[in-house]
């Protein structure tokens, strides 16, 4: 069993930058980090492939989040620029244990699961 723990979340104002990191316990293929917002359905964000040459975000942070991981490839970094009000959520590190699948988008493809880190963007 792999465990996932997850770091770097806190309050910033709109316009501010947080990065988040998620360490694993063991090797993993892909990650990704999705996130929910209060009374929202939890929705992906970025992921990146284990090889680290597929990376995906969804529209909504494109070019204002980057993902990338280590060099030994048991650490998932979430950088994120220019936050909004709407970026405000639980954010949630994930990890695949099949090394098939690039940068899945979908939360079923996802087998670990972290704690969560409290991100939150004051206007």
């Amino acid at each position: 069993q792999v465990q996932l723990v997850e770091s770097g979340g806190g309050l910033v104002q709109t316009g501010g930058s947080l990065r988040l990191s998620c360490a694993a316990s063991g090797r993993t293929g892909a990650m990704g980090w999705f996130r929910q917002a209060p009374g929202k359905e939890r929705e992906f964000v970025a992921a990146i492939s284990r090889s680290d040459s597929t990376s995906k975000f969804a529209p909504s942070v494109l070019n204002r989040f980057t993902i990338s991981r280590d060099s030994a490839k048991s650490t998932v970094n979430l950088q994120m620029n220019d936050l909004k009000p709407e970026d405000t959520a639980v954010y949630y590190c994930a990890a695949t244990d099949d090394y098939t699948i690039n940068a899945p988008t979908f939360l079923s493809a996802y087998r670990y699961w972290g704690q969560g880190t409290v991100v939150t963007v004051s206007s």
